[in-house]
């Protein structure tokens, strides 16, 4: 290795990396006047990012398999399909699913940046872990 390579891989290089999920819920928004008052179900895409240094051994801020296990076993298979309303602890609307699944992650990821959740195609909401 020369020294041009050992200071690109000593330097204090900040990265983010997202790894992309999905799962399939229903839910009903009791309090909510329109439509989705009634029980329905989505398609969600959960975007997790995860920040910091890139660890000189690696060359890795984190493996993606192992941020996939961790996300997987605390959020994705506790929400696959099930109705969100029985398993969740507030009414299930997308603000809410995204705090929810970020703090089931924190512990388990203490590097955690962001949760974004896509309820539709055109339509998501972005938690930041430092904000809850």
């Amino acid at each position: 290795m020369n020294r041009k390579d050992e200071a690109f891989l000593t330097s204090q290089n900040i990265m983010a990396i997202t790894k992309v999920f999905t799962f399939d819920s229903a839910h009903s928004l009791p309090n909510y006047p329109g439509h989705c008052r009634n029980i329905h179900g989505h398609t969600y895409r959960l975007e997790v990012t995860v920040k910091g240094e890139i660890n000189p051994e690696t060359g890795m801020v984190m493996d993606f398999y192992d941020l996939k296990r961790i996300v997987k076993e605390n959020a994705v298979s506790r929400l696959d399909h099930c109705y969100l309303n029985d398993v969740l602890p507030c009414i299930p609307t997308a603000e809410n699913i995204a705090v929810w699944i970020c703090r089931s992650l924190q512990s388990q990821l203490p590097i955690l940046h962001k949760i974004k959740l896509w309820e539709t195609p055109t339509s998501a909401v972005e938690v930041y872990a430092a904000d809850v």
